[in-house]
């Protein structure tokens, strides 16, 4: 009964011509279509097999022809139209194969005119040729002609796949189109089509839901958050895209699983619109994912066929051009008028229409990106009113003034071995006034702030992400989702089986265990621990570059280059760890993939996440290296004056400033955040396609205008074959986790961080979106109800920021030793006197042989004692040069401050988590209300049902009263009870006006 109903529904369409294999066929026409077939595997000899024929293009009746080619016998297109539709005008192109093809376009432009009879005629007169007795002279070199004797056997085996891959495609009842005559030369392209049988087929089985008939008015909510939600989009209702103007925002349709049985719920009065171009595009894949070749060694589908080079690529089309005059208004131009624009950097994103365009995985990804870069506004205000308290109180700070007074005439030790001098104090004068603007007592409520502004993102994000979750009808998403074996991993299976089945034949299924892949787990736990290594060794470099160059520019006669010997070695380091950083990404980019390939997951969504947990690992070790050690290592493996630590031989490990190391971890991690984002992110994603074009555009012959001509001429399905393949979401969501990582993990070293993070997400929005509507590929649009795994590394990272900011202002900043002296120390309860209490005496008497400054009488004076940065006993002391009771008690105040900040902090994080309910009030109502008023439509669809059902049956008792009386009535059958049903649904009137609900 449904197939006769979808036949119908096809034949009252004129958009989905009835498929060819739905007609009846005469044993005569199977005999003929088998022998065409068959023709295509008979192998052509001598120059005959130049000949690339067609045969898909031999006349038929007047029923739709389910594989044809664009081009008439004459060679010219059949239809003029540039847009996503078949050479008719009329059947949308919903998905299109590229595949590879040898001959020239004009070569197979002309095959194509053969007729069948002018092919047999010539296949007849080379048979004759080769049954003749004078040899062929072979024209060229054997070897070059076996060689292509062997590619063309490896096309042949592509082609022969290919046809069967497509022979099933049409079994399943897609329409396809063939276009091997196009301007892109060596490419061929099959163009698919959905017919509404197979969409509604499809559709039933996939669970989509689609909107019904049925709408309802969704009430606001009146409690004070949401009359405060209200108040803001209103007055911000300017910053709005100009997209979805016409339907109001407080009318939602019921969303219910289409069903074939239930189409009159549905609004089918215009098919072609009913499922949308996204929407086609997802059930062509699904199908597509489905379809497999059997004849080869294995069973292969499109993701195999794709990885055989039996098809080189598959996409979906684009809806239409963005410039141009003659360019129809659609939802990619929309895009980038009111999305892709530099212009409307200030406004909201339309995460709706993005949703409709590209699919809900990559509307959220936008959604998360714009909520993100909404929170930052204000962690960049705050960060910018710390600095600038900074910059206010620089000249009040007293630790400062006392480095910069030259009347305190403190000589210090040297900062290396023989090359250099003793040196004053107040030389260190820039640095120390400099460090008070990163390290004042407004960091730790900035830290503080910052724990717990990664707690309200997060709550935040939660609450958005359920809000569109309703909006976008994906409250049961997780329920129905379902993901198809990869291409790997049926093969290992399939090769695992034969070899089971050659020793002991076993009916248990089949699969991978952890056995099998033990190889590919202990080989990627040794590369990846080989590769942090590596990036320790590479971190460890710079350390000894540091030393050196320190050392080199000391004993250097320009006095330029010995004035700012500091700047320099902090610059250049954090230059060459950068360089070094970006390198490395790459490379651990491609190794993270082959090391999850090795491990052969069963699914996509576990190759996606396994490739996410080695490439975060990869590369967050590799960004935070180098500002790990600075914050936590350098300087506190130094030793003393008179017994240094020294490493591969001679080198002694470098010391921090006075002012501490806080200064030079805020030059590296704004060094690093800086050159990541404006040379990884944004310069590669701007430079590289445009160094792509102008390569592209090199190689060709035609000058820019010609190329622009010629691209008016293409098709859609060539100009988006130009277009940059779509990679997946991943690259975009690590850059942003390592920005988070950055903004998050050491903000109390650099407070602008938020704020350069803010004006590299305002540009990268606009970044992404130009890059997603213009130069890549339509992706396909895949389900998700959440961002996944990368959730969970934000909370991971915002968990691991307490402890991070706790340690870099106990350990890495002088915080703590200001409160220590001011409360135990200080004679008048001020700062008078701390770096005088921080500085150690040393006998230079007491230096090691070889150790001593080549020049000791540098600053015009003997040196007898000198100071260095530690809490020590002085010379004089029976313990001297070991570490005194300050020190003791400044560690136990640092570690007391650690645990204490922690818990703090993480309580009062718990505490906003449990304040803030994860799904908004409003949202939970209406997605209960909702419910029940579906329930409430199809309890009225049934009570429908059964008068209608009354009224027939009393109508036929009217009818015949004799039958009434010769026999008891039957009861109906169920199959006769559900075509009833069927018919009355269908006979309800369309004009009727939809309900609307109130909730």
């Amino acid at each position: 009964m449904e197939r006769q109903d979808d036949g119908e529904d096809s034949a009252e369409d004129p958009g989905s011509p009835t498929l060819a294999r739905e007609h009846s066929v005469s044993p005569q026409q199977e005999v003929s279509a088998s022998m065409r077939r068959n023709d295509n595997y008979l192998p052509v000899p001598g120059e005959e097999k130049n000949l690339d024929v067609d045969f898909n293009t031999t006349a038929r009746s007047n029923e739709s022809i389910p594989m044809k080619n664009m081009y008439a016998d004459d060679g010219s297109p059949l239809s003029s139209q540039l847009g996503p539709y078949f050479s008719d005008g009329r059947r949308r192109v919903d998905y299109v194969l590229a595949y590879q093809i040898q001959k020239p376009a004009s070569i197979r432009r002309q095959s194509s005119r053969f007729g069948d009879n002018n092919f047999i005629r010539r296949l007849r007169r080379s048979l004759s040729m080769r049954s003749s007795r004078a040899p062929l002279q072979p024209k060229e070199d054997p070897e070059i002609a076996a060689q292509d004797q062997r590619t063309d056997y490896h096309e042949d085996d592509k082609r022969f796949r290919r046809e069967e891959f497509e022979e099933n495609l049409l079994e399943t009842g897609l329409e396809l189109e063939k276009d091997e005559a196009t301007k892109i030369s060596g490419i061929g392209f099959l163009k698919i089509h959905a017919p509404w049988n197979v969409l509604c087929r499809e559709a039933e089985f996939m669970k989509v839901k689609m909107p019904t008939k049925k709408v309802y008015e969704v009430k606001q909510g009146s409690n004070l958050v949401e009359k405060i939600r209200l108040f803001i989009h209103k007055v911000t209702a300017p910053l709005h895209p100009k997209v979805d103007a016409n339907r109001p925002q407080s009318i939602k349709s019921l969303s219910h699983p289409f069903s074939r049985e239930k189409q009159h719920l549905f609004d089918l009065s215009d098919r072609d619109k009913f499922f949308d171009s996204k929407t086609r595009s997802s059930i062509v894949y699904e199908v597509l994912k489905r379809t497999r070749c059997t004849r080869a060694k294995y069973s292969m589908g499109i993701t195999s066929l794709l990885a055989n080079a039996v098809y080189t690529s598959a996409y979906p089309l684009h809806d239409g051009d963005i410039e141009g005059v003659n360019a129809e208004a659609n939802d990619r131009k929309l895009l980038y008028e009111e999305w892709a624009s530099y212009s409307v950097f200030y406004k909201y994103q339309p995460i709706g229409l993005i949703r409709k365009y590209f699919g809900e995985k990559v509307g959220l990804y936008f959604a998360w990106l714009g909520v993100y870069t909404q929170m930052l506004i204000p962690a960049a205000i705050v960060g910018v009113i710390v600095f600038l308290y900074g910059c206010a109180t620089v000249d009040d700070n007293i630790p400062s003034m006392e480095i910069c007074d030259p009347r305190n005439n403190i000589t210090m030790c040297p900062l290396c071995d023989r090359a250099c001098s003793y040196w004053k104090l107040v030389t260190a004068c820039g640095t120390a006034r400099a460090s008070h603007l990163f390290d004042n007592p407004a960091t730790v409520f900035f830290s503080i702030f910052m724990a717990l502004w990664a707690v309200l993102f997060m709550e935040h994000w939660k609450r958005r992400q359920m809000r569109l979750n309703y909006v976008w009808d994906l409250t049961g998403f997780g329920e129905e989702e379902q993901d198809h074996n990869r291409a790997e991993y049926e093969f290992r299976v399939m090769k695992k089986t034969m070899k089971q089945e050659q020793s002991s034949p076993k009916s248990e299924k089949v699969k991978l265990t952890c056995t099998d892949r033990m190889p590919a787990y202990l080989t990627a736990v040794l590369m990846m621990v080989f590769m942090i290594l590596v990036t320790f060794a590479m971190v460890f470099g710079v350390i000894l570059y540091r030393i050196s160059i320190k050392a080199a520019l000391h004993m250097s006669t320009y006095s330029a280059a010995r004035s700012n010997i500091r700047a320099t070695v902090k610059t250049t380091a954090a230059i060459i760890n950068l360089i070094i950083i970006i390198i490395l990404d790459e490379i651990y980019a491609a190794i993270a993939r082959w090391l999850t390939k090795l491990e052969v997951p069963k699914t996509d969504k576990s190759f996606e996440e396994r490739l996410i947990f080695k490439t975060f690992i990869l590369k967050f070790v590799n960004a935070f290296t180098p500002i790990v050690y600075l914050a936590f290592f350098r300087g506190r493996l130094v030793g003393r004056p008179g017994s240094y630590l020294y490493v591969i031989g001679s080198y002694r490990m470098e010391e921090c400033a006075h002012a501490g190391c806080l200064m030079e971890l805020c030059i590296q991690l704004c060094i690093t955040m800086l050159g990541k984002q404006l040379i990884q992110n944004n310069l590669f994603e701007i430079g590289m396609p445009k160094l792509k074009k102008l390569l592209r555009r090199r190689k060709s012959e035609l000058d820019s205008k010609q190329e622009e001509e010629l691209n008016k001429t293409l098709q859609r399905h060539e100009k988006d074959h130009i277009l940059g393949p779509f990679v997946g979401l991943s690259p975009e969501y690590m850059e942003m986790i390592i920005q988070f990582g950055m903004v998050t993990l050491f903000v109390a070293s650099f407070p602008l961080a938020p704020l350069f993070a803010l004006l590299n997400n305002i540009i990268e929005i606009r970044l992404d979106a130009k890059k997603f509507v213009m130069e890549l590929r339509r992706p396909i649009a895949a389900k998700a109800k959440d961002i996944g795994i990368w959730y969970n590394l934000l909370r991971g990272l915002s968990k691991v920021a307490v402890i991070v900011n706790a340690f870099v202002i106990s350990f890495t900043s002088d915080f703590i030793p200001r409160l220590v002296y001011q409360y135990m120390y200080s004679l008048d309860g001020t700062m008078h006197g701390f770096v005088n209490h921080t500085l150690s005496y040393f006998n230079v008497s007491d230096f090691q042989p070889g150790t001593a400054p080549l020049q000791p009488m540098h600053l015009g004076y003997k040196v007898e004692i000198c100071r260095y940065k530690d809490y020590r006993e002085p010379p004089s002391s029976s313990s001297q040069y070991e570490l005194s009771k300050e020190f003791w008690a400044v560690l136990a105040a640092r570690l007391a401050f650690v645990v204490v900040f922690q818990n703090v902090v993480m309580l009062m994080s718990d505490f906003v988590d449990w304040l803030i309910p994860d799904i908004p009030k409003d949202i939970s109502l209406q997605m209960h209300k909702e419910k029940i008023l579906m329930v409430e439509l199809f309890m009225k669809e049934e009570q429908g049902k059964r008068l209608a059902a009354r009224d027939n049956h009393n109508q036929d008792n009217c009818n015949s009263p004799s039958s009434a009386t010769q026999t008891p009535p039957q009861p109906r059958s169920r199959t006769a009870t559900h075509a009833v049903g069927w018919e009355n649904k269908h006979k309800q009137p369309e004009e009727n006006p939809a309900p609307i609900y109130k909730l």
